[in-house]
């Protein structure tokens, strides 16, 4: 049971709470009431409010769409303005521009272009726009009058500044001083910078807006001109220092240090002599006939040799030229036309060169019909520097038109032809040279015929490969029975391989030294003595061996006649033998033939003693008389005349010592000085000034 004081605190408590909770009820009902109250007030304010925005709404809306109308208006009338402007501007384009188009574009191309824009821009509104206003016709004549003074400053620009390139130039471009081991590449500038970059926008413009290629007619005329005169002047300035021999390696003497120029192909300075000789034979003529006097003045071999040069520098300098030119080209023409732009600026100049080499063709086949083969030996260094040239302008002709390629094969074809023409007559000429008493050297020295035709093959070993091609070119192998290589069976001349030219070279030499050996013994006939004749053989052979062997020749006909050098050493041996043999009349006699035997001391029949008599009388007058004549005699060769004495001297020698001897101790004569006249030192005096017109 629980205690009363407890129950009552109990009871207390539990009022207070109900008091408290009571107390929080009533204020939680105040406070939803308030609530209630405010929320009232707020859902009549909001409902105020809302019922205001409308109204404001309604009010705005249209003000904002009438506003939003005039900004669109503002706007379109701002920008019908602005074409109208501009339309406008159209129609003052003419008159703004004419001043700066009347002036023309020098000096202010870029100004001048800006104004030409702009009349076109015009003239594609009227087009577009209104085509049948006289407007559109002001600005097209405008337009056409800007473009034409345009290609008239272009023009202006070429031929203004389009200069030959000076001859020093040329050659300094062409090559350098061989002796300089770096040599930099002369760079041609053939217009300033600043005027190159105009002529370019002017074709750049041309070409985008003018629709007009005449232009680039304008530019090859221009530059074919140029081109042209550079070559010709190059030519002049030869021409020009042709009397103190400016071009040869003094031009290398002349020419700046800091810019070596280029020294001329190498030609061998036998060659005039050779042409003047080869030109002697053309009085002879193949059908015995004296020809026109054709020996050349030594300066007309100095103008020769200039022409010869001048054209072998002309073909560098076309190449170099004309590369240059392309470069230029590249920057200024489309690239579309390029390539035939390039063909036609080259033409004239490269014509002119063809038909300088078609005349030198010419030249020498007139020269070759009237017997005159030295015409060969022009066309050698000509024809070789063609050759090596050849691969630079097949590069330098790339994309241009085959008739302008093959102008340089058909002339070198040409050269080839009459080149190989000219070297088979010479070999005839070799052979059928006539045989004229007074054309033989009287002391039986060397033939003017085998001195020139030596010299002549002499010139064929600086142009080996040259010579080799004109064989080979007309496809003379079964002329010398050459066996053809399976590889070189092509019927192209130029697919020849040089060994199989160089077998032709050899035989063509070897032909001519057989054909020269011939003539020789033919003309050796002319001599009515027998010695004279070994003589004036042997002196020639001897001269051929010695000339083979002091050059290549003899290894170059030892390509396919490796016997040629003991051939001829033979016939040198040969005629030694025929010459000793004439002093076999002065030897006869000291023989012991007819000489009666007898005893030292025993008294002679006047018979015996006239057969000693006639012995001495017979050897004195014969070495008195052979001393006489072969003394006048000639054999260049110290070598071989020492060797031909010596022998002789010994042979005679001897035998006039054991003369002696077998008639010391006989009694033939009271006076034995009258037959007893040389001793054996006087005879060897004698015998050692054979061949000595000072003696």
């Amino acid at each position: 049971m629980i205690p009363t004081e407890d129950a009552s605190a109990r009871k207390r408590e539990i009022e207070e709470k109900l008091k408290q909770e009571q107390e929080t009820l009533s204020f939680i009902r105040e406070s939803l009431e308030k609530s209630d109250q405010l929320t009232k007030g707020m859902v009549s304010i909001l409902s105020s409010f809302e019922s205001r925005l409308m109204q404001l709404e309604n009010s705005i809306i249209p003000v904002h769409k009438q506003t939003e109308n005039l900004q669109r208006l503002q706007e379109n009338v701002d920008k019908t303005l602005s074409c109208m402007d501009h339309v406008i501007s159209y129609y003052h384009v003419a008159k703004d521009t004419d001043k700066i188009i009347r002036e023309g574009p020098a000096g202010r191309l870029e100004e001048y272009l800006s104004c030409i824009a702009k009349i076109q821009k015009a003239v594609e509104y009227f087009q577009d726009n209104n085509p049948d206003s006289p407007e559109l016709n002001t600005v097209k004549a405008r337009f056409e009058k800007g473009k034409e003074l345009l290609e008239a400053e272009f023009r202006s620009l070429l031929m203004r500044y389009s200069k030959p390139v000076p001859p020093i130039l040329i050659l300094d471009a062409i090559g350098g001083d061989e002796e300089i081991e770096v040599q930099e590449d002369v760079m041609l500038e053939h217009l300033p910078e600043v005027v190159l970059q105009d002529i370019i926008c002017i074709s750049a413009w041309l070409v985008e807006y003018g629709r007009n290629q005449d232009f680039m007619n304008v530019y090859f005329q221009v530059r074919s001109s140029q081109l042209d005169r550079s070559i010709k002047g190059l030519k002049e300035h030869f021409r020009k220092n042709s009397a103190t021999s400016a071009i040869h390696s003094p031009a290398v003497q002349a020419k700046r240090k800091e810019t070596p120029t280029k020294k001329p192909p190498k030609r061998p300075g036998t060659i005039r002599k050779a042409q003047n000789l080869l030109k002697q034979y053309s009085q002879h003529g193949l059908d015995g006939k004296k020809g026109s006097n054709l020996t050349p003045l030594e300066g007309k071999d100095d103008a020769l040799d200039i022409e010869i040069d001048s054209y072998i520098h002309c073909i560098s300098a076309f190449v170099k030229l004309a590369q240059s030119e392309y470069a230029l080209l590249t920057e200024i023409i489309p690239e579309h036309h390029q390539k035939k732009t390039f063909d036609s600026l080259i033409q004239e100049a490269l014509d002119n060169l063809m038909l300088e080499g078609d005349n030198i063709v010419s030249a020498a086949r007139r020269a070759i019909m009237r017997h005159d083969y030295s015409a060969v030996l022009t066309i050698f260094p000509i024809l070789r520097h063609l050759k090596l040239t050849k691969p630079d302008f097949d590069v330098t002709l790339q994309g241009t038109a085959a008739s302008t390629k093959n102008k340089l094969p058909a002339l070198i074809t040409s050269m080839e032809t009459i080149g190989a023409k000219a070297l088979e007559e010479f070999a005839d000429s070799i052979k059928n040279d006539p045989d004229k008493e007074y054309n033989m050297p009287k002391d039986g020295t060397v033939h003017e015929l085998t001195s020139n035709a030596i010299l002549f093959l002499q010139q064929l070993l600086d142009f080996q490969e040259t010579a080799g091609a004109m064989l080979a070119s007309q496809v003379l192998g079964d002329t010398y029975n050459i066996p053809l290589d399976p590889r070189e069976s092509s019927s192209s001349a130029s697919s020849y391989s040089s060994e199989f030219s160089r077998r032709l070279l050899s035989t063509y030499i070897y032909k001519v030294l057989g054909n020269l050996q011939l003539n020789l013994s033919n003309k050796a006939k002319v001599y009515e003595d027998p010695a004279l004749r070994a003589i004036f053989l042997h002196n020639n052979y001897n001269y051929i061996l010695k000339s083979l062997e002091k050059s290549e020749l003899i290894q170059l006909v030892a390509v396919t006649h490796k016997k040629v050098e003991s051939s001829y050493r033979e016939l040198i041996e040969q005629e030694i033998q025929n010459y000793q043999r004439s002093w076999l009349k002065v030897t006869e006699h000291l023989t012991e033939r007819n000489i009666p035997p007898f005893q030292p001391g025993t008294k002679l029949k006047d018979k015996e003693r006239q057969i000693i008599k006639d012995k001495f009388k017979g050897f004195n007058d014969g070495l008195e008389e052979l001393c006489k004549i072969q003394k006048g005699w000639a054999v260049p060769d110290k070598e071989q005349r020492d060797a031909i004495r010596h022998a002789q001297k010994r042979v005679v020698s001897e035998a006039y010592k054991a003369f002696l001897m077998r008639c010391a101790n006989i009694l033939f004569t009271k006076n034995p000085e009258k037959y007893h006249r040389y001793t054996p030192e006087q005879v060897e005096v004698m015998i050692d000034k054979l061949f000595d017109t000072s003696a």
